[in-house]
């Protein structure tokens, strides 16, 4: 039994990360402690940490709030600035947003015109017509940038082509990817999408190296794999770009990073994003907005503000695993976007907990009754 406790009971820096605190949600006065005497089974209820952190969760669980869109203050909420918010929308609605229209369909009209034919005419000189495709790819991702009115300010060097090295970066909207792609053609792993979003993947991204894959296949991983690897060893190939958290995330927090970009003993360049909230939630929560609508929502705000840093890169130190790389990189980037580090797997977030998780909540719950019981 003692073995079995060893492997199974949770440190107390793991429960105290994701463990809100209840008496916040109490009324003022109320308190969760009660004085000792007779042992009844609401006191075994009262002090198992178990249910105070369920009890926690339906009330504000720290993994629902990396996923949760912030709506903005409302400050139209007097006489006097009414009439400015109505003009506000009216301004945005009825001129901002049929200019960015314009602008973008302009920059369309342009790509087409000039990526079809070198896509066509050039397959016989394929070091200049990749060349011309990656500036083609970085036009229109301007283009897409100018119809939201972003202000981006880039810091640290431009990243450049060099074999074995790999760019990872927290992820809190499609737009992380056109944001880096204007200043970078880089080759991106990103989830395949329906509708227009996978046409444009399957036709134009395919031509800068871009490589997709599908949650729900598992062959798929090992595919992604091998190509990861036979990419990465190219040296005139693109930049490789990775979203290890899998997920987008509201761009407050930072989730677990999956391993496969640190094991490629290749050098990781960190990239952090953070967006400035003033304007526009620039977070795309895909379960409740389609891509196409996000992008609305961005074209009819004020702007869209946002830096990202380009840091030192990293190798793997002598004696540390892929996932302690993995780890240290997340801390880099949380630390210089002002993110909130969380021990969770983004991909909670489409599927159902494991066995292993609930027999280990479920044995330390048995070991907190159990040491409540010894104490009584």
């Amino acid at each position: 039994m003692s073995s079995s406790q060893g492997k199974l009971k949770p440190s107390s820096s793991e429960l105290d990360l994701d463990r809100p605190n209840i008496e916040d949600y109490l009324p003022s006065g109320a308190s969760i402690h009660e004085p000792h005497g007779k042992l009844h089974l609401r006191d075994l209820l009262d002090i198992s940490p178990i249910l105070t952190e369920a009890a926690g969760a339906i009330v504000d669980d720290s993994f629902t709030r990396c996923f949760k869109s912030n709506p903005p203050e409302p400050w139209n909420w007097n006489v006097y600035l009414f009439p400015l918010w109505c003009f506000g929308v009216v301004f945005r609605y009825m001129i901002l947003f049929p200019l960015r229209a314009l602008v973008l369909t302009i920059g369309w009209i342009i790509f087409l015109s000039c990526f079809i034919p070198v896509h066509f005419l050039l397959k016989g000189n394929d070091a200049l017509r990749k060349k011309l495709e990656r500036v083609l790819v970085e036009l229109i991702c301007s283009f897409f940038v100018a119809s939201w009115t972003g202000v981006v300010k880039y810091h640290g060097p431009r990243p450049s082509m060099r074999p074995k090295q790999v760019f990872v970066a927290n992820h809190t909207s499609m737009i992380d990817f056109i944001i880096l792609e204007q200043m970078t053609a880089f080759a991106v792993i990103m989830q395949k999408h329906p509708g227009w979003v996978g046409l444009l993947q399957s036709t134009i991204l395919e031509s800068v190296g871009c490589i997709w894959f599908n949650r729900s296949e598992a062959k798929d991983r090992e595919i992604v794999a091998r190509k990861l690897r036979d990419h990465s060893q190219g040296a005139d190939n693109n930049p490789l770009l990775i979203f290890p958290e899998g997920t987008c995330v509201n761009n407050q927090y930072s989730v677990m990073f999956k391993k496969g970009a640190f094991e490629l003993g290749c050098t990781v360049c960190p990239v952090a994003i953070k967006y400035n909230k003033i304007f526009v939630d620039a977070f795309w929560n895909s379960r409740k907005q389609s891509f196409t609508m996000h992008l609305l929502q961005l074209m009819t705000s004020w702007a869209v503000v946002c830096d990202v840093w380009y840091l030192e890169p990293q190798n793997l130190r002598p004696g540390e695993t892929p996932i302690e790389f993995a780890e240290r990189v997340r801390d880099i980037i949380s630390v210089r976007a002002g993110l909130k580090k969380v021990p969770w797997d983004g991909y909670l977030k489409y599927s159902r907990p494991s066995p292993k998780h609930r027999e280990r909540k479920q044995q330390s719950f048995a070991e907190s009754v159990l040491r409540r019981l010894e104490e009584k």
